[in-house]
């Protein structure tokens, strides 16, 4: 069976409307009502929401891709170039600058068009040494002959699985001139989330980069979701759900590039996966309302700068458990000086020990 490029009609998709219309009109009903009660929250907890949301996004798109960047580079990197103005902000490293970068001109200024030369500019933050690990790749321009045929793969290096090959280098330029024309093209009759994730699909298709595809894929898709928003405020992470859904991200993507031109049970998986997403901004929103409700409850009282930036990221989703050493490390304090912080929140009942003792003494927060 050819692969779906390979199809003669290509790229011409179908799909079935009778399927896809209460399912997007149930989405879009849900999505409205996400934006609504978003957009009801005081300025700094929307803010707050946004940088939690676009944090989240950036690292679970590279994580699909099997890098993992630093959170704290991350927020610190977003929180600079959206002007908010946040405690504990850390310089972050090239590669997580460029990530960043993308992601912001992708649901910032979603209403610019969207150009050979800007997504030339994406790849070229992504890859800011011009390598992919160890390996040299050409950068800010679309992948030629001499990377060879592209195949899409997933898996640790050495237990590759390849899922599809993509079209040949000499057909890219070509390839993508008719998807960006379409991407742009304001009178073709089709919902915004739908577009996004018919381009999500068309740009994995064609791989036009020898590297970051995925990554490009997912915030041209998020660029569109904007879109059909027409607001650059994000409180939903459709990478984050990917991430938890990966294998059957891949599945998915196999199975369609080894198919046929209608693409039906592509759009009800990406439908399905964004649904899920939404449900993932209630814990987003749940979490802002806790943090802010904490900080109204000790309006009053006085913390150091160590205990503020501690309390503030045990609200913004710590991984793992609190001991003394995690809390010297992340204040850059001595051991004596963080179990003095600690001890002191304590005695004030905010922070709390978790039932195991001895050496591996941890904390938690009790929540206002």
């Amino acid at each position: 069976m050819p692969y779906i490029h390979e199809n003669s009609d290509w790229p011409d998709f179908t799909w079935s409307s009778v399927r896809l219309t209460a399912r997007l009109a149930a989405l879009r009903h849900r999505q409205g009502r996400l934006i609504g009660r978003m957009e009801e929250l005081g300025f700094p907890l929307r803010e707050e929401a946004v940088l939690r949301t676009l944090t989240t996004e950036v690292l679970k798109s590279s994580e699909i891709e099997g890098a993992h960047l630093s959170e704290e580079q991350v927020r610190s990197s977003l929180a600079r170039r959206l002007g908010m103005s946040i405690a504990g902000l850390v310089p972050a490293d090239r590669d997580v600058e460029g990530v960043v970068e993308m992601m912001v001109d992708a649901t910032q200024n979603f209403a610019r068009k969207l150009t050979a030369e800007r997504l030339f500019a994406w790849h070229a933050a992504l890859f800011p040494t011009g390598r992919s690990g160890l390996h040299r790749i050409i950068t800010g321009t679309w992948r030629n002959e001499n990377s060879g045929p592209m195949q899409v793969v997933s898996g640790p290096m050495g237990r590759e699985r390849v899922h599809f090959e993509a079209p040949h280098a000499t057909r890219i330029e070509s390839e993508m001139k008719t998807f960006l024309a379409w991407f742009e093209n304001s009178t073709i009759k089709i919902d915004p989330v739908l577009k996004a994730a018919v381009a999500h699909l068309w740009v994995v298709t064609i791989h036009p980069f020898e590297d970051g595809n995925g990554r490009i894929a997912r915030a041209i898709a998020e660029l569109a979701l904007a879109r059909s928003e027409q607001t650059a405020q994000r409180f939903y992470s459709m990478s984050a759900q990917i991430r938890l859904e990966r294998n059957a991200y891949y599945e998915m993507l196999e199975a369609t590039q080894k198919g046929g031109l209608d693409i039906t049970t592509w759009l009800v998986w990406f439908l399905d996966c964004l649904d899920k997403a939404f449900v993932g901004a209630e814990t987003i929103l749940a979490s802002v309302l806790q943090k802010a409700r904490f900080w109204e409850a000790h309006a009053g009282e006085k913390f150091n700068d160590r205990q503020r930036a501690i309390i503030n990221r045990l609200h913004d989703g710590f991984e793992g458990k609190l001991t003394s050493s995690k809390w010297a490390a992340l204040a850059k304090s001595s051991q004596d000086t963080a179990l003095r912080d600690i001890d002191d929140l304590l005695k004030r009942r905010i922070l709390a020990k978790e039932a195991a003792g001895g050496r591996s003494t941890s904390y938690q927060l009790i929540k206002a």
